[in-house]
């Protein structure tokens, strides 16, 4: 008998439905409840964000307070770099605190009500802080680039002002391993194991420039698991956090980083840049059309003469919000394409199959498992843990006369534990 059809016979005597449904009961009774109402209610916390940040933009625009900052600015200095970025330190500091009970709300309490976070209310705050900071310098530079567009080339600033946020996102890849990653967590060198030597192997393997595997200490902030390829050139980077190491075994972690490598080798950096590019066109252009048109009925009693003057930053926050919000299935699926991709790579790397569908019951702690189609088309950026158990054992099922033989037994994984 040929290996084709040793390799079809195997697959015909396995279940692929049973050993699916093997794994989905690893995520059942008050784990599933408690990921299904976690991952349902930042379905409504999507349309609350962009409700409030609407609410709080009009607000600066309504009370004249963003028309006063611009004139604040300009009479502190001249040059037009200088007001835009000026007028921000306010703009940013202001919404914030406005922003903030709510901020607190969604980020600290709701996190802490699903045990999804480990963090102290002093510990969370000081990463706050950072973050804010970083908002005040990387966003003044953003802001002051974009304007200067808009003064340039007010017909066609739609399209430059796409390139200069390509642009930006662009470099985060490049410079956020070096100098933001650190700013929150701890990266050492993962200690000499199999696991490391494996990991360094399939990377070696698929042509991925790392000689290197760092772990960093996540568990101080949350119990998930993560992992990622990052960096550009002489920045990158193989990371994963200490939970992926204590909380799965072996298998699991060679199958996450599979999927990570998988995300570098297949140029995903590049392929997401160029799916938003399409998505960020859109949204300049309708800001583009919508707010001169605005100015002109309302700007005079806002205070703002038109779309060059930094005032008008709040009204470009809303038509963002409003663009970005109902581009949400779409950027969402832009990302989720990626994420099967790269999952079907990582099956190939890491001939893991079930340390892949045992890891996807584990993220969803805070997934909702089994999402109706267009749910997880509108509300997915990631594969369901559903079809990431059914991608797996569709692949053990094409394999399974490749695998050693203790691979080759349906798996029937313990539940995961409730969490307090």
């Amino acid at each position: 008998m040929s290996i084709t059809m040793l390799a079809a016979s195997a697959a015909a005597a396995f279940d692929v439905d049973a050993a699916t449904r093997a794994y989905l009961a690893m995520v059942e009774g008050p784990v599933r409840a408690r990921s299904d109402a976690y991952f349902e209610g930042g379905y409504w916390l999507l349309l609350w964000n962009a409700l409030f940040g609407i609410a709080v933009n009009w607000a600066l625009l309504h009370f004249g307070w963003s028309a006063r900052w611009s004139a604040w600015a300009a009479r502190r200095v001249r040059r037009p770099a200088l007001r835009t970025m000026l007028y921000w330190l306010p703009y940013v500091a202001v919404t914030t605190l406005i922003l903030l009970p709510w901020t607190i709300y969604t980020d600290f309490w709701r996190e802490h009500q699903y045990a999804m976070s480990n963090q102290s209310f002093a510990a969370w705050s000081s990463e706050e802080a950072t973050g804010f900071a970083l908002s005040l310098i990387v966003g003044a530079l953003a802001f002051a680039a974009i304007y200067a567009v808009i003064r340039r080339a007010p017909r066609s600033w739609w399209l430059w002002g796409t390139g200069l946020t390509l642009a930006f996102v662009a470099f985060g890849p490049l410079l956020a391993p070096v100098f933001v990653a650190p700013l929150f967590n701890t990266y050492t060198p993962m200690a000499e194991s199999p696991l490391r030597t494996e990991i360094l192997a399939m990377a070696k393997a698929n042509n991925v420039p790392a000689d290197n595997v760092y772990v960093f200490d996540a568990s101080k902030q949350t119990d998930r698991i993560s992992a990622n390829v990052s960096g550009l050139g002489p920045t990158i980077r193989i990371s994963l956090n200490d939970n992926l190491l204590n909380r799965t075994s072996p298998e699991e972690s060679k199958a996450v980083m599979g999927h990570e490598l998988g995300h570098y080798v297949r140029g995903h950096v590049w392929k997401l840049i160029g799916g938003f590019a399409l998505v960020f066109l859109a949204v300049f252009l309708f800001a583009w059309f919508a707010a001169p048109r605005l100015l002109a009925r309302y700007g005079a009693r806002w205070g703002v003469r038109d779309v060059a003057d930094p005032a008008s930053l709040p009204l470009l926050s809303i038509l963002f919000t409003i663009a970005m919000l109902a581009a949400t299935p779409l950027t969402n699926s832009i990302i989720r394409v990626n994420e099967i991709e790269a999952d079907a790579f990582g099956l190939d790397a890491a001939r893991e199959p079930d340390g892949f569908a045992q890891v996807a019951m584990r993220l969803s702690e805070y997934r909702k498992l089994e999402p109706g189609t267009l749910e997880e088309i509108v509300f997915f950026d990631h594969p369901s843990g559903y079809n990431r158990a059914r991608m797996s054992m569709e692949w053990k099922a094409r394999h399974l006369a490749e695998l050693p033989p203790e691979q080759r037994a349906l798996q029937r994984p313990a539940p995961l534990p409730v969490k307090d």
